[in-house]
């Protein structure tokens, strides 16, 4: 029974949004034809005397004041409009109509669209070929930590000292704070003098009482390396000194790792301890491997990264194989390059501008060199160039914000310590570390510039539906406006258009502004062409009332009388 009621509502709901969705226009012209045969009646002919006489009256300073009210209200309509576009990004008018006028009078036209976004894999299989490259889930605004993230002290705090610029925002450094509390903490460091130090100090908020923080911990226990962790990251002026920082806070990570190792089993209290200190060991692991990368010993960074790889395979939490990336490309290790992309490039896997923008360089290499736009206009693109072209739209299409780094249309700054994929923080981090690889690869930027913006013609609407990808996600802009730093210039994607409630209102503020002054200064001509205009339009007006006249009776209710 409940049932049949509620298809019932749904199916008088849905009737309801249809007639007014298609008999809308009917009613009105009924009403319009009811209120026409009705004239008389109404009087409506005297009523429009009555209007006319009393609009000929009126005195030029009435016709000033009221377009000067019309400019001033639109005007301040036109501010409003502009502040709520310039901070939320889309027209307040709009967004009511949409979301509040637009269901009373059309109701939901899409209602099964959040199903769609889950289809079964069963019924999948049939198009696995077009749709190879799609996420399994709808992308989100989540913000991710920079496997390639500088060092604070030896290079962040380098840049601040050279330029008098803070390169990180606080809320990307209380990210890393979250991080840190996250990794190198657990439930069972209650009791220990040294790490309640140390969970203070990832809290703190100001660098100094961070270090001194620290500095007890060690005082404490001389073997804390999550004490030297930061140490390594913030009080150290050079990578050299870094890595010595980091050497010390290794052999102390690995002493525990062991201890914990055979004893994570036993109760959920010694695996919390295990979990942090395969955290710590992995992490002091990677940032050796990194100082390794900085101080030229490339080769030695890249078997320290295979090694954790080896060792941790399903710990993807620091994406190590971008490190690894990054490091086999400057040895122009291209082969090994491609065998781990060809692991993580995967359907099943997160996508990043590391993995396509690489995949791109790979396939561009190939052709790059020999590329010449005249040539391949003229007898068109082989088979390896297209490919090469197809690669490079689907890493534009991932984050449409890298290229203009690597042709260096836009000044890159140092890299945040968290970015967001497909946003204009990760572009910054891409290109900061791949710029020279590209350089390095004769032809390949070339190839990027003359291909890159022949992405945009397959994505018209990139906000309302992908290519290969998901639509590109709206809340980039704000969250890279909280990661990067104040004297950036973010870039924005796509490049938002004034609504047209904006350029409406912007108009019809300048024209009634225009008209006050035009009627104050010359009140008698601004009154003759007022009423030439009027009479202008009424005409087509008073050629169909006299059609209508000779056709309809004057007074219907009068002849129905006599009926």
């Amino acid at each position: 029974m409940a049932g049949f009621l509620s298809r019932c509502i749904e199916k008088i709901k849905s009737w309801i949004h249809w007639s007014w969705t298609y008999l809308l226009a009917v009613w009105v012209v009924l009403v319009v034809f009811v209120v026409y045969i009705l004239r008389g009646p109404l009087k409506l002919s005297e009523n429009f005397s009555y209007a006319t006489m009393f609009l000929n009256t009126l005195t030029p300073k009435f016709y000033v004041a009221l377009t000067g009210t019309s400019s001033l209200i639109s005007g301040l309509i036109l501010i409003f409009e502009w502040w709520y576009f310039k901070k939320y990004g889309t027209s307040f008018i709009e967004q009511v109509s949409l979301n509040h006028i637009s269901p009373l009078l059309g109701g939901n036209d899409n209602p099964n669209q959040e199903n769609n976004n889950t289809t079964p894999s069963s019924s999948s299989s049939s198009s696995t070929s077009s749709n190879s490259t799609h996420q399994q889930s709808m992308p989100e605004c989540k913000v991710w930590r920079n496997p390639l993230n500088l060092f604070r002290g030896s290079e962040y705090q380098r840049f601040t000292w050279a330029k008098g610029k803070e390169p990180l925002t606080y809320y990307d450094m209380n990210l890393s704070a979250q991080d840190h509390q996250t990794f190198f903490t657990c439930e069972a460091d209650a009791g220990k003098p040294e790490y309640e130090v140390m969970q203070r100090a990832w809290r703190e908020r100001n660098p100094a009482s961070r270090i001194k923080a620290a500095k007890d911990a060690l005082e404490k226990n001389p073997d804390c390396p999550t004490a030297m962790i930061l140490l390594a990251e913030e009080d150290t002026s050079s990578i050299v000194d870094a890595e010595k920082m980091f050497k010390q806070a290794y052999k102390a990570a690995e002493v525990n790792y062991k201890k914990s190792i055979q004893t994570q089993h036993q109760s959920s209290t010694n695996e919390a301890i295990h979990r942090r200190d395969v955290n710590v060991l992995v992490y002091v692991k990677r940032r050796l491997a990194m100082c390794a990368r900085k101080l030229g010993r490339t080769r030695e960074a890249v078997k320290m990264m295979r090694e954790l790889m080896k060792e941790f395979p399903m710990l993807n939490l620091f994406n190590i194989h971008e490190n690894l990336i990054d490091a086999l490309l400057e040895l122009q290790a291209y082969a090994d390059v491609q065998a781990v992309l060809a692991k993580y490039d995967d359907i099943s896997l997160p996508k990043s501008a590391a993995i396509c923008y690489t995949a791109a360089l790979l396939k561009a290499r190939a052709v790059a060199d020999k590329f010449s736009p005249d040539i391949a206009s003229k007898r068109g693109l082989s088979t390896a160039e297209m490919t090469a072209v197809e690669a490079i739209h689907r890493a534009v299409e991932f984050n449409p914000h890298v290229p203009k780094y690597l042709l260096e249309m836009k000044s890159l700054i140092l890299p945040p310590e968290h970015i967001l994929k497909r946003g204009d923080s990760e572009a910054i981090a891409y290109a900061f570390f791949h710029l020279q690889h590209w350089k390095r690869v004769e032809g390949a930027l070339n190839l990027l510039h003359c291909t890159w913006e022949g992405t945009f013609r397959m994505i018209p609407y990139p906000l309302e539906k992908g290519h290969l990808f998901y639509p590109y996600p709206t809340c980039t802009e704000n969250a890279d406006r909280e990661l990067l730093p104040p004297f950036h210039d973010v870039s924005v994607y796509p490049k938002k258009e004034l609504p047209f409630f904006i350029l409406f209102t912007a108009g019809l503020c300048s024209f009634t502004a225009l008209l006050a002054l035009l009627t104050h200064q010359y009140p008698e001509p601004m009154g003759v062409i007022a009423k030439t205009v009027l009479t202008w339009l009424y005409m087509p007006i008073s050629y169909i009332l006299e059609k209508l006249e000779a056709i309809l009776p004057s007074n219907l209710l009068h002849q129905l009388s006599r009926i």
